[in-house]
């Protein structure tokens, strides 16, 4: 029987680079995760409810009438968000990935970001997942494997592959490929995975000279919008690192970013525009607000340079 070789796209070599930042929830996936608050009744007490990111979103500043839990806190608000901390526990996270997935296959109507976050698979391009969950990087690749295996086709996995392989033989110089597996092992593992509130990252962060100052003075209000910050500088640094290595930094290079929180959009904006365009001049960046779910693609509020991004 004779060996299958695998196809490999050439063509990548003639891409410009483009990569790309996503929030997750509400901006991929419309998750049905819950946050679990109290919220003032007319009559002066305090009910538990149940809100969804999306709601979240627009409450969360509103604390005259919503707040955590009294037995338990913000832990116990955001304990969906986490993952779990037994052995043997559900992973609530996986569980509505899968959910939130099989919804759309049924028909409704994917998150904004959704069709641009298949096309970045398919076309091999290097993303970084930013999400103010609190789970391990290893638990948010696993959910993107889930997007893989149930977004995408078969032949929209195939092509995957081989862009995969063709991006491996012009920038790593590699002629003999591993198996499917081995290979997506290797492009999953170039991209990040930064869930902001995870004590992994958290303990990172504080041990950033620059980041350990800004958290000093920094509200409570304002650390959410600051971990994104610092896992976008992450995320830009790696990149840069990565085209320098490869020989890349000579072509264009675009980062788009896309969240649907108006204040992380807000802050993202200007910290690209006070930061991240004056270190890397030679880099383009877009910032999108997919906050309004009439807006398929959402809305761009933040340019650094020119730049279009089809799919946003």
């Amino acid at each position: 029987m004779k060996n299958v070789v695998p196809y490999v796209n050439e063509e990548v070599s003639g891409r410009d680079f483009k990569y790309y930042i996503f929030d997750w929830d509400d901006n991929i996936l419309h998750m049905p995760t819950k946050i679990l608050m109290e919220h003032l009744e007319d009559d002066g007490t305090w009910k538990p409810v149940e809100l969804s990111t999306a709601s979240f979103a627009l409450v969360r500043s509103d604390h005259r009438h919503y707040r955590p839990p009294s037995d338990g806190g913000w832990r116990a608000a955001f304990r969906n968000f986490a993952d779990p901390e037994k052995a043997g526990e559900k992973n609530k996270f996986i569980e509505d990935t899968m959910t939130a997935l099989a919804r759309v296959s049924a028909g409704e109507k994917p998150s904004p970001s959704y069709s641009t976050f298949k096309k970045t698979l398919v076309e091999g391009r290097i993303f970084a997942i930013v999400t103010a969950r609190g789970h391990a990087p290893e638990t948010i690749e696993r959910a993107v494997r889930l997007f893989i295996e149930n977004a995408l086709t078969p032949l929209e996995r195939e092509t995957m592959m081989s862009n995969l392989r063709g991006y491996r033989r012009w920038l790593d110089k590699v002629e003999t490929f591993g198996t499917d597996e081995d290979e997506l092992n290797y492009y999953l593992g170039m991209c990040r995975y930064s869930a902001v509130t995870y004590d992994g990252f958290k303990e990172r962060m504080a041990n950033d000279p620059v980041y350990r100052e800004k958290l000093a003075t920094a509200t409570t209000a304002s650390r959410p919008e600051l971990a994104k910050e610092f896992a976008i500088r992450d995320f830009v640094e790696h990149v840069f690192h990565m085209l320098q290595r490869t020989g890349g930094l000579g072509r264009s290079v675009a980062i788009g970013f896309s969240d649907d929180d108006k204040g992380n959009v807000k802050s993202v904006s200007n910290y690209i525009r006070s930061e991240l365009a004056r270190r890397f001049d030679g880099i383009k960046f877009v910032v999108y607000d997919t906050s309004d779910r009439s807006l398929s693609k959402g809305r761009k509020v933040c340019v650094s340079g020119q730049m279009n991004l089809p799919g946003f």
